[in-house]
C-alpha cells in the first residue's frame, strides 16, 4: 500500500471528489474483475461498477476505517452482481456438454477457452474471484488480500484449492490436445 492512499481514502470518505476520482481509478479494474467473475458479461460486469461507485459516494459515511474502503467497495460489488445474477433466468446448458470434444483445427483453441471458461464457472465464487483477480487481472497479493479483504494465507489456500480444482475439470480437454 502507497504511504498516501489512508490519506487519499480518507479524504473520499469525508466528500473530497477529487480524492474519490483516484480511488476510482485505482479500484475499477479489480472491481471489474470481481463482476465479471461472477456474471461473465462485460457489459452487466461495467454497470456493476458503476453502481458501486454511485452506491458508495452516497452511503461513504459508512466506512469507519479509511484502509479498508477498497475491501468496502469489493463487498458492495460483489453483492450487486449477485443480485444481478439472481434476477437472471437459468440458462441451460447444452445437451452434448459432456460429450464436447476439443477438435484439432483453428477451432481448437476457441474450444479449449470455452473450456476454461465452463471450469471457471463452476468454481465456488470466491474461488473465481481470487482466480480471475490474480491470473486474468494480474494483480498482485496484496491488492488481492486487500480487495477481498483475505489474509495472505487464506488468499493463498483458495488459489491452491482453484488451481486444483480447474486442473481436475480440464485434464480431459488437456489430454484430447496432446
Amino acid at each position: 500500500m502507497d504511504a498516501s492512499e489512508p490519506a487519499i481514502y480518507r479524504a473520499a470518505i469525508q466528500g473530497d471528489r477529487a480524492a474519490f476520482e483516484m480511488v476510482i481509478r485505482s479500484t475499477s479494474r479489480s472491481l471489474f474483475a470481481i463482476a465479471y467473475g461472477i456474471l461473465q458479461s462485460r457489459e452487466e460486469a461495467e454497470d456493476v461498477v458503476q453502481d458501486t461507485f454511485v452506491k458508495a459516494w452516497k452511503s461513504r459515511w459508512r466506512v469507519r476505517d479509511s484502509v479498508k474502503l477498497p475491501a468496502w467497495l469489493a463487498t458492495i460489488a460483489r453483492h450487486r452482481a449477485r443480485d444481478l445474477a439472481r434476477k437472471r433466468r437459468p440458462e441451460p446448458l447444452p445437451e452434448d456438454l459432456e460429450s464436447h470434444e476439443v477438435v484439432e483445427s483453428a477451432g481448437q483453441k476457441a474450444d479449449l477457452d470455452g473450456e476454461v471458461r465452463s471450469a471457471l464457472a463452476q468454481l465456488p465464487e470466491l474461488h473465481r474471484l481470487a482466480l480471475t483477480l490474480r491470473y486474468f487481472e494480474d494483480l498482485d497479493y496484496g491488492t488481492i488480500e486487500q480487495t477481498l479483504g483475505l489474509t495472505n494465507g487464506a488468499l493463498r489456500g483458495i488459489l491452491g484449492r482453484a488451481l486444483g480444482l480447474m486442473r481436475k475439470r480440464l485434464k480431459p480437454a488437456l489430454a484430447s490436445i496432446g
